[in-house]
């Protein structure tokens, strides 16, 4: 399945590379790739939970800095991390209806 997707970074995830069409891939092709989303897919709200971890702990610790610029960054990384999560709520919605299609 490498082929058809790729790791992000960002999301932590690897995501969906199509290079065609989807109606263009074997029936057979587009079976494994939505099997392989599936799971990918049934990992992102434990991915976000992590990540919603990681907002608590710089939550605190931004209610306890006095320092201007390490609460801008604090700011700042919390706002990245609440971005990542939107992202991947996305990726795990935007897709529900493909998933459906493993069971028909």
């Amino acid at each position: 399945m490498e082929e058809h997707f790729s790791f992000d970074e960002r999301l932590g995830i690897e995501i969906p590379i199509l290079e065609f069409n989807w109606d263009d891939y074997p029936l057979e092709t587009q079976q494994s790739i939505l099997f392989y989303w599936e799971k990918i897919r049934g990992r992102i709200p434990d991915r976000i939970a992590d990540i919603e971890k990681i907002i608590n702990k710089k939550q605190l610790q931004l209610s306890d800095e006095n320092d201007f610029k390490v609460s801008c960054q604090l700011n700042s990384d919390i706002a990245d991390l609440a971005s990542i999560i939107n992202d991947l709520w996305l990726w795990y919605r935007a897709n529900q209806h493909v998933s459906g299609k493993i069971h028909q």
